[in-house]
């Protein structure tokens, strides 16, 4: 019996400007930033269909329980929905850990794809962006993992969201802030 296997690549991201509006009362801030992907710094993520539940890695020192690694708390979000088989589970990585680019983030994300493509879920960019917004408040922007314009980025909870949707497009209105994206080009090969 064949088992199934995905290797991805989860790359970094740099914030261009970062603006912190407010501490929220779940702990999080509520940002503005253009988040930028950096494909030339990846962690390695290896995900094999198996007997059980298991997580490895390699490279730098992760900290912590592998049950508390957003990896494994992905495939948790996913189980918990789809009847999906055990994964072993081994990251080498090589992102620094807290230094703002994502990683961890990145991480949970390319997880959620690799199990989407690896047992064939048919989950659609939307649906994969919910699932990841469950899993932190840098996790969505992976899913599509191109440059974005990110108002009130927090995790959000269902009421959070209902009330701040209200806020971030009145805002935007205001301010024209996602006009920003579009004034971002590369002219050869330089970030203008």
């Amino acid at each position: 019996m064949l088992l199934g296997i995905m290797i991805t690549y989860p790359n970094a991201k740099i914030n261009i400007g970062l603006d912190i509006i407010k501490k929220r009362t779940d702990g999080f801030h509520n940002i503005e930033s253009i988040f930028y992907p950096v494909y030339d710094l990846f962690d390695i993520l290896e995900v094999i269909e198996s007997k059980k539940l298991s997580f490895t890695s390699s490279g730098i020192e992760i900290p912590g329980r592998s049950e508390s690694n957003l990896c494994v708390k992905a495939y948790q979000l996913i189980k918990a929905d789809f009847n999906i088989p055990f994964v072993a589970i081994h990251l080498h990585k090589v992102i620094p850990i807290g230094a703002g680019l994502g990683g961890g983030s990145a991480d949970a994300a390319f997880m959620l794809k690799a199990l989407n493509e690896l047992f064939n879920l048919n989950l659609n960019v939307a649906q994969l962006v919910a699932y990841a917004r469950k899993l932190g408040s840098d996790c969505a922007f992976f899913i599509e993992n191109k440059i974005n314009t990110v108002i009130n980025c927090a995790a959000y909870t269902a009421v959070d969201k209902a009330e701040e949707d209200a806020e971030i497009a009145e805002k935007v209105n205001a301010t024209g802030v996602l006009n920003l994206v579009n004034a971002v080009e590369k002219v050869d090969g330089k970030l203008i």
